[in-house]
């Protein structure tokens, strides 16, 4: 008996995916729940496993193309030896999660996502000289799928019609473009024509992948919805350096894992959530939604982009375990070995731009959050300190906040109860 396996709908918000590497080849057993092959979301990337033992038979889709959720990406023959109602109980586990998918498309009747085009759907529009405007789109928040790109080919009038705004009609004619491989361009800079070909020359193409595609829509949410002002402290951590440097190395010894001035900065943020939890908030038009549940969403940079893992509960650890999570959950985005468990229900955001140096920043909020903090570079200052010059470890932390939420009265009071948790950091600290 041959079962298909398909694209499954990862996330809610996810509709379709990347096939970065096929892990195994027709003629392979395959065990279940074993990887098939690694993919890419916008969100982050992971293993598929598969839902069934036995053979893969035949790959439908070859790697680095980007398909929808429900496309069928391989099959596999099941073991002779494998009960008929188990088959039949995975079948109608897949065509029940294919079932709730087309149903969450058919009463959805947003169309935020109607101008987010997968690499798929701009590399089809772009072969066949189609303007997406024109397309009608049936995913998810009004999104333009392959097969909607399919169909209007299908049916378009003879004598095509091409608008000025068509993101990348006209980018086919130049040879040129070809190295932009298989993911293809989100927006490309600008329309490319034959007489433009000598300019083309002196550019290059970066492929935007479905991460960069996600915080490029994210961000632009962030800026265009959320009124954003922005407010900062220094704050003396003289004190904090000298407790780190005391106890990093038998940390380390003990633990494993490096001490982190960012593990003391967060417990010192999340106990002033707790004095201000309207910190720990978002936005819901008609009222304000306060989190109960901490959870400090963590930037991480890798080469290519940012990821932001979440510190789960993060108000019911201690130092030495956000310390932990901290050094589990960077290790884990720099492998490529993050979870979307690892990347969902933040409801706060801390930002260590002082790890590149940085004295002063002014944050974009993650959307839908309320406010975004960054935590800046330590740097030796003179400072006053009763009315005689000290050389003191100073370091500025800003907020950026959502206006519609929080005011600068109670912003400035959180920086405040932050600013006394971080200096009240001192050789005695315990961090069990």
């Amino acid at each position: 008996m041959i079962q298909e396996i398909t694209m499954p709908q990862l996330a809610e918000s996810v509709v379709s995916a990347t096939i970065v590497k096929w892990l195994k080849s027709p003629g392979d057993f395959i065990e279940e729940f074993e990887p098939l092959c690694e993919i890419m979301t916008e969100k982050v990337t992971a293993e598929l496993p598969s839902t069934v033992e036995g053979v893969l038979q035949e790959i439908f889709i070859e790697e680095g193309a980007t398909v929808d959720v429900g496309t069928v990406i391989c099959n596999i023959k099941i073991k002779q030896d494998e009960s008929v109602s188990n088959v039949q109980e995975v079948s109608s586990q897949i065509q029940q999660v294919e079932r709730d998918a087309i149903n969450n498309v058919a009463s959805d009747p947003d169309q935020s996502m109607r101008n987010r085009y997968s690499p798929a759907v701009q590399r089809i529009a772009a072969e066949n000289h189609v303007d997406l405007n024109l397309v009608h789109g049936t995913g998810v928040g009004g999104r333009i799928t392959r097969k909607d790109v399919l169909h209007y080919i299908e049916n378009k009038p003879e004598e095509p019609m091409v608008s000025i705004s068509s993101q990348a009609a006209v980018i086919p004619e130049i040879k040129k473009v070809e190295a932009v491989g298989k993911t293809g361009l989100s927006a490309p800079p600008k329309p490319l024509v034959e007489d433009n070909q000598k300019e083309a020359e002196n550019e290059y193409f970066i492929d935007v992948t479905p991460v960069r595609s996600a915080i490029a829509s994210n961000m632009r949410k962030s800026v265009t919805e959320i009124p954003h002002a922005w407010t900062m402290v220094e704050v003396d951590v003289t004190n904090l350096v000298n407790l780190r440097n005391k106890v990093k190395q038998e940390f380390f010894q003990k633990e494993g894992v490096n001490l982190t001035y960012l593990a003391f900065i967060i417990k010192a943020v999340v106990n002033a959530i707790k004095d201000y939890p309207i910190l720990n908030s978002s936005w819901a038009e008609n009222k304000i939604i306060v989190k109960k549940d901490i959870n400090i969403s963590l930037a991480v940079g890798t080469e290519d982009s940012v990821y932001v893992p979440v510190i789960k509960h993060a108000d019911h650890k201690t130092i030495a375990g956000i310390a932990k999570d901290i050094d589990s959950l960077t290790k884990k985005t720099r492998a490529g070995k993050l979870t979307l468990d690892d990347m969902q229900g933040g409801t706060f955001t801390l930002n260590n731009t002082g790890a590149f140096g940085s004295i002063l920043s002014n944050p974009i909020i993650s959307y839908p959050q309320a406010a975004n903090l960054s935590f800046e570079s330590i740097v030796k200052k003179p400072v006053v300190i009763d009315d005689m010059i000290a050389v003191r470890s100073m370091v500025n932390m800003c907020l950026s906040l959502d206006h519609r939420i929080l005011d600068g009265v109670i912003c400035g009071r959180f920086l405040q109860r932050v600013k006394e948790n971080i200096e009240s950091f001192g050789l005695e600290t315990k961090l069990y």
